[in-house]
């Protein structure tokens, strides 16, 4: 099998969800474009189903297996939303769910999760762990896995998002993406660079977990010590896999954002868009608002807003 999605797949998964996904909207920022100088489109994932982006690529793949791979259940680990996405399938499909997410996941997260009828498990390790316990517990149980972000078939689900953006702006100039494991970028930037070359895509990584772009200068995968980031959906040690060649490929340019320009792009999208946006979501934003991305006044510049679960009592300390 093939460890990359072509836009084949990619064009193959927007029919496969269109019945079950929102195509969400290109929100004008005009407020927020006299800071940053430029035409700014936002791409609200933070208003998809279950409140993120994951829904497309966990259900992508839920929906490409047979009924009787997925008959005793399907598992995976996330801190988060991949769980919401693939909790949401489950449910659909009727079959059972089981996740495995880290002890620092937050609790709306856990919650959200548990309210879609998935079971979930509490484990205390970094990412490479909570994989090796997710495919152990699959094996015992014969579940079905479905891998976050190095599954070709997850990828193709949320460059499904690319394809929207050209539809809805055929003459963008430049997309910016959150870059955590890596799916997302990966499926974005094939939708986009296949489809429209000259299109700019730009990743934008927590400068407290920067291994794509520490991978970019070393030229190879590099993984770096774990640190916590505001940005828990994108706390991730080493680039994906699969990921990784997709990136080097088609993605032209990874910035780092500091987690107080982070929370600084929450803040602008709460007032000025009136969108509540994890931190994760709002990084393209602040790496715009902090100057970490050239931009001229005629540009027209998408910003991926990849979700918007987070607890509220976090937010109102932020936003404060």
């Amino acid at each position: 099998m093939r460890n990359y999605p072509t836009i084949d797949d990619i064009r193959e998964a927007q029919e496969r969800l269109k019945p079950h996904v929102r195509h969400t909207p290109l929100l004008r920022a005009d407020k927020i474009e006299k800071a940053v100088g430029c035409q700014l489109y936002l791409k609200p994932e933070t208003l998809q189903i279950t409140g993120a982006f994951k829904i497309r690529g966990a259900l992508n793949k839920a929906l490409s297996l047979s009924r009787e791979e997925i008959a005793n259940g399907i598992i995976a680990t996330s801190s988060g939303n991949h769980a919401q996405g693939l909790a949401y399938a489950a449910r659909m499909l009727g079959v059972k769910a089981i996740l495995v997410l880290p002890v620092t996941t937050p609790k709306i997260k856990i919650e959200n999760t548990k309210a879609l009828g998935a079971e979930a498990i509490l484990f205390d390790g970094d990412t490479a762990a909570r994989w090796k316990r997710v495919y152990e517990i699959a094996e015992e149980n014969s579940y079905a896995a479905v891998h976050a972000f190095e599954d070709p078939i997850v990828m193709a689900g949320q460059g499904t998002i690319g394809c929207e953006i050209l539809q809805d702006l055929d003459d963008v100039h430049t997309v910016i993406v959150p870059v955590g494991g890596g799916g997302l970028i990966s499926g974005i930037a094939t939708a986009i660079k296949e489809t429209k070359p000259s299109v700019r895509v730009i990743g934008a990584e927590p400068a407290l977990t920067p291994k794509y772009f520490h991978s970019r200068i070393n030229k190879e995968r590099t993984t770096l010590p774990l640190k916590n980031t505001i940005a828990d959906g994108l706390r991730i040690s080493v680039p994906g896999q699969n990921p990784y060649p997709i990136i080097e490929k088609y993605v032209d340019e990874i910035v780092l954002v500091e987690d107080e320009h982070i929370i600084a792009g929450m803040r602008a999208l709460a007032k000025d868009a009136k969108l509540i946006a994890e931190p994760a979501a709002s990084i393209g934003i602040g790496a715009l608002l902090a100057g970490s991305i050239h931009v001229k006044p005629d540009e027209k510049v998408c910003a991926v807003l990849s979700g918007g679960n987070w607890d509220l009592s976090d937010l109102a300390e932020i936003y404060n």
